[in-house]
């Protein structure tokens, strides 16, 4: 038997939608509480690091120091995935309303797994009373 065209164009979106969702949540699973780390924050540190293995005569110190700035020079690279962050996010947001609808996912289920209230409210998703 072969599918409609709608029946593909409706397969066509949930996958759309699923893809959205993931990729936003699998984003914030990653992300840590607090104040976002900035570029020029890196940055200022990663030039106080280099200022600090020149001025070290500690070979100990020295190779702390090194590593230290490996792992600056590695966040700042990371650092272009905010960008890819707003866009997910705007992606969860065009896309959450019907996949809730669709797949009877509560807005209580949503803040479990991390989504901000902010966000939700963003996408349309009424709070919910727990039950």
């Amino acid at each position: 038997m072969e599918m409609s065209q709608d029946h593909k164009d409706a397969l066509a979106l949930g996958r759309k939608q699923a893809r959205a969702i993931k990729g936003y949540l699998k984003a914030i699973e990653g992300r840590k509480p607090g104040r976002p780390v900035t570029k020029e924050t890196l940055e200022g540190r990663l030039t106080s690091v280099q200022e600090k293995i020149a001025l070290s005569d500690d070979p100990l110190k020295r190779v702390d120091l090194i590593q230290a700035k490996l792992d600056i020079e590695k966040a700042i690279a990371d650092i272009g995935d905010a960008e890819d962050f707003e866009m997910l996010e705007k992606g969860f947001v065009d896309h959450a309303k019907a996949y809730s609808d669709r797949k009877g996912i509560s807005y209580t289920a949503w803040r479990e797994i991390g989504v901000p209230a902010t966000v939700l409210r963003s996408a349309g998703i009424a709070e919910t009373r727990r039950r």
